[in-house]
């Protein structure tokens, strides 16, 4: 069973940096397409940043040049680096298998059914 887990998020100013990461058991990053996703207040989770097997990183353009993906094959770790954090960051965050529409990529494949209990970015002015 796979198990993620998400971890490092704070409350920042407008401006700030905030690294993510995100650690698996039961799946491993360099045989899966993974992505980190967003739920922010009152909307629905989306997709905001993804690299492929091949190490091909596609991003929202909402976050495009301020988020960096990345991950590390031999730890097993997945991480999300955010810089100028602005106050629509504000969400929680999660990360699993990448799945849907970003950008003009289509990441194909069922729909992840277990989820972490994502890391909370909250962006103050």
């Amino acid at each position: 069973q796979v198990q993620l887990v998400e971890s490092g998020g704070d409350a920042v100013q407008a401006g700030g940096s905030l690294r993510l990461s995100c650690s698996a058991t039961g799946l491993q990053f360099r045989y899966t397409q993974m992505g980190w996703y967003r739920q922010a207040p009152g909307k629905q989770r989306e997709l905001v940043a993804a690299i492929s097997v091949a190490g091909d990183i596609t991003y929202a353009d909402s976050v495009m040049g301020r988020f960096t993906i990345s991950r590390d094959t031999t730890e097993n770790m997945m991480y999300l680096q955010m810089n100028n954090l602005k106050i629509g960051d504000t969400g929680v965050y999660f990360c699993n298998v990448a799945r849907g529409q970003l950008g003009r990529t289509t990441f194909k494949g069922p729909n992840p059914t277990s989820w972490g209990q994502g890391t909370q970015v909250t962006i103050v002015s």
